[in-house]
């Protein structure tokens, strides 16, 4: 006897009885009668690895056997439809992919069969979750993922890559790929916040919100906080993660352009993001337990417009010819004016603008950094002035503190970088 054959066999049991489990367990606490329970599933990987077994000596016995399981799965459905009315398939899909899994373990795939087999089992487990989300989920959200995937493969293809217009300042591609970039990284913010915003409160909103506009996070927060102060650590955490995601997504977003820049940044922003999550944690510590309603703020507006698409596209490509053009005329004092008075609106802009500049080598990486740097500045300082004049001084202060703190750890991360 080859013993070197239980070895996959006994991961086919173990992987078949795993899935099963999860079945098993779906519908214990319910009347509905499961299918196939953990030994059935064990079975059925069994006979999926005895297939490809008996493969070597009977050709042909692979496509036999997996015609009559197929066929037996078949008529598990059609009773289980016709006899107690049921629908849903999710059961017999998973049998013909668990019989499929033994098979491939015979051939040598037990890697990538375990790897199938945690996905499936996460897959299953996650249905609760997934309901939840599709409840949250309008004709208007599906509208606008239908126009991130035109954007990304219809209209991103066609565009040329090629530097055009007065003085070859405007790249039609570039422009439209960093569209796409900020429309989904906003989108996913905005799905996070329609799923978890109202249940979870300010500190979750805060950092979803952040991933589509810090901005518009402090200025609906500031609106709500109305001098509550027995709620301030609530309001100003919320800001505080917003704040905080804000230096995350910035890293991030370089790190989509050129991740060896990225890395550069990386000591700067890493301590500010740090600094600000435990500064936020100690606020979450110290706050109340308070929810807030989004339905009329910006933070929940679906991001995923063409309207604002095109708005972003224009931005980017008026700050990148802008860049190209003052700098070589005014070298790299005419970067920091620019990143100055990009940063007032808006990061997101100067940041891809900058870390594309560096990568094609037409601007040095440490102007670059400084750039990306003072609109990270000088953007955080107008958030810090809309929380004192929206949320009054005990708020504003409160977000000061924060402000120095992270501003500090940048300074000390960038000290790191080129001491």
């Amino acid at each position: 006897m080859d013993y070197e054959i239980l070895k996959p066999l006994l991961i086919s049991l173990v992987l078949g009885f795993a899935i099963g489990m999860q079945r098993t367990l779906t519908y214990l606490h319910t009347p509905e009668t499961v299918f196939a329970g953990s030994r059935t599933f064990a079975l059925i990987a069994l006979g999926g690895f005895i297939s490809g077994w008996l493969q070597s000596f009977v050709p042909g016995f692979v496509l036999v056997s997996t015609a009559i399981f197929a066929l037996h799965i078949g008529l598990s459905y059609y009773m289980k439809v016709q006899k107690r009315q049921k629908q849903g398939m999710t059961t017999q899909i998973t049998a013909i992919i668990t019989f499929f899994l033994g098979l491939m373990i015979w051939y040598d795939l037990e890697n990538y069969a375990i790897f199938i087999g945690v996905i499936v089992i996460i897959l299953l487990e996650i249905k609760p979750k997934l309901l939840k989300f599709e409840s949250h989920i309008s004709a208007s959200d599906i509208n606008a993922v239908v126009l991130l995937l035109a954007m990304s493969f219809i209209i991103l293809p066609i565009l040329p890559d090629e530097m055009i217009g007065p003085y070859n300042l405007f790249n039609p591609y570039k422009t439209w790929l960093m569209a796409v970039i900020i429309a989904g990284i906003s989108f996913v913010g905005y799905i996070a916040i329609k799923i978890f915003g109202q249940k979870h409160g300010v500190f979750l909103t805060g950092a979803a919100g952040g991933l589509i506009s810090s901005t518009a996070v402090t200025i609906s927060l500031a609106k709500m906080f109305q001098k509550r102060y027995e709620l301030i650590n609530n309001y100003a955490g919320g800001m505080a993660i917003a704040w905080t995601f804000m230096y995350l997504r910035v890293l991030f977003e370089a790190f989509i352009i050129n991740p060896e820049f990225s890395l550069r940044l990386a000591p700067a922003y890493l301590g500010a993001t740090i600094t600000g999550l435990l500064f936020s944690y100690y606020l979450h510590k110290n706050s109340d337990s308070t929810s807030i309603d989004l339905d009329n703020s910006n933070i929940s507006k679906n991001p995923l417009q063409l309207s604002e698409a095109i708005k972003f596209g224009i931005l980017f490509g008026i700050i990148y010819g802008a860049i190209a053009f003052v700098q070589t005329r005014y070298g790299n004092i005419g970067i920091y004016f620019v990143s100055f008075f990009s940063g007032i609106s808006d990061v997101d802009a100067i940041t891809l603008s900058l870390s594309q500049l560096a990568k094609d080598g037409k601007i040095d990486e440490f102007a670059s950094i400084i750039g990306i740097v003072i609109a990270s500045v000088t953007n955080a300082c107008i958030k810090l002035g809309i929380a004192y004049w929206i949320g009054g001084i005990k708020l504003g202060w409160r977000m000061t503190q924060f402000m120095i703190l992270t501003l500090i750890a940048m300074g000390i991360g960038l000290f790191i970088e080129y001491i």
